[in-house]
């Protein structure tokens, strides 16, 4: 979802005349990019997978399940939880800072004005907007092209103001959410705050608000099943319209952070060896060892619960944003390092697929419509989370076979290149 440079764009770079650094290293940065990029959006799609697959809460939750779960002891749950769940979507929201700054880097070095990201920014929420509405809603787009608008108004800040401007927000995001869900978990799940008649009418009243939504999950579920795409399109922006509103709101102090923190990062050579390599790997462990031991602290007392739905809630979005920024920045200080020496078949066909990340995001939602939905093969709530992983395995075979080939013969993924087209306003060729 970030700029996706190609070995073309550096073929422009060069014959334009912009202050870059030697071909070599170009090619090494942007390779970096595109091989982190492309593990990233494999991981978000085996984050989403239960959402696509089962009701929303069953994300979070095991018991919404339709059919057996298929994990005795939740144990497939807590390796998600720790491996998976927030640190591909980190990830790739440092690389959209990332992308972001490379982007205006170009930009300045031939003149143009801010308003063009804007623009670019612009055409990617009329993206998300149409992913939520029409395919998913568990889109990130549109959240992304908001909050990038907020961005722009630190992207003149010295590199580490942007990392610590970075940091600030995102610790109060941590104590904000944190606070809040602590706060949630406390007042449903334990007498901490008393047992007066007006707590707990206000308990009652958070009960019956749940029982509402379930229902209103129920109802998207049936639709799902049924294959009536237009009675689920009608019931999804009647229940969840306003969404692309909220999601920024809600997740703004975690991912805007973490776009300054990757525009910060990216500036200081994060990305294209400006870090000592020994170090970069030491720290890089740290932060995977001491976020991944916090996480699963976590999850072992959401396990204690019997994976109470406001524990669990509150550990995914609140609790663990300290822990996931560790193991967020450790795993990409890995990647980096160990991505240099990562040039086998498999590291270029996740490379392509890094390249094409918009592309494969979006297209993974319309083949997963394809295969839950009701007019498709109709497998919403019939898998278990073993079957769901399942499809996932098969997804990720789709996204390396077809972008490498894709790649060979175009210059761009087929939305990336109309992104393209779109941000500058003229048809660029697309053959090479």
């Amino acid at each position: 979802m970030s700029a996706s440079v190609t070995p073309a764009d550096i073929e422009e770079t060069l014959a334009e005349g912009e202050p870059v650094v030697a071909p070599v290293t170009l090619q090494q940065r942007i390779s970096s990019l595109d091989f982190i990029r492309g593990l990233a959006v494999m991981g978000i799609l085996a984050a989403n997978i239960v959402n696509f697959g089962q009701p929303s809460s069953a994300y979070f939750w095991p018991e919404a399940f339709l059919v057996d779960v298929g994990d005795p002891g939740g144990f497939q749950w807590i390796a998600q939880f720790i491996l998976v769940d927030g640190k591909m979507r980190g990830l790739f929201t440092l690389l959209f800072g990332a992308g972001m700054y490379l982007f205006m880097e170009r930009a300045w070095a031939r003149g143009s004005p801010r308003w063009l990201q804007v623009w670019r920014l612009v055409v990617l929420l009329g993206f998300g907007l149409a992913h939520f509405y029409l395919i998913w809603m568990g889109d990130i787009l549109a959240m992304y092209a908001t909050l990038g608008f907020v961005a722009l108004a630190f992207m003149r800040l010295e590199a580490g103001t942007q990392i610590r401007v970075g940091l600030f927000g995102y610790a109060l995001g941590c104590i904000l959410l944190g606070g809040m869900f602590l706060a949630n978990y406390l007042f449903m799940e334990t007498q901490a705050f008393g047992s007066s008649p007006e707590l707990l009418e206000q308990q009652a009243l958070a009960a019956t608000q749940f029982e509402t939504s379930q229902a209103d999950e129920a109802k998207l579920a049936a639709l799902m099943q049924s294959g009536d795409f237009a009675g689920l399109m009608a019931e999804r922006f009647k229940q969840q319209w306003f969404m692309p509103l909220i999601n920024p709101i809600l997740f703004g102090l975690e991912t805007l952070p973490l776009m300054l923190i990757g525009m910060g990062l990216y500036r200081q050579g994060f990305f294209s060896g400006g870090f000592d390599p020994v170090k970069m790997k030491r720290w890089g462990w740290a932060g995977v060892g001491v976020g991944g031991a916090l996480t699963l602290a976590l999850a072992l007392f959401v396990k204690s619960t019997g994976f109470n739905y406001n524990a669990a809630n509150g550990a995914l979005i609140g609790w663990s944003m300290l822990p996931r920024l560790l193991m967020t920045l450790g795993l990409a200080a890995l990647l980096v390092e160990y991505s240099k020496n990562a040039t086998g078949w498999l590291a270029a066909r996740i490379t392509a697929a890094g390249r094409a990340a918009f592309t494969n995001y979006l297209g993974t939602s319309v083949v997963m419509m394809i295969v839950f939905q009701g007019w498709g093969l109709g497998l919403f709530g019939q898998l278990n989370r073993p079957g769901l992983y399942l499809v996932t395995f098969l997804a990720w075979v789709l996204m390396l076979a077809w972008s490498q080939p894709w790649l060979e013969r175009f210059r761009y993924g087929p939305l990336e290149w109309l992104w393209r087209c779109l941000t500058y306003r003229q048809l660029f060729p697309l053959r090479r």
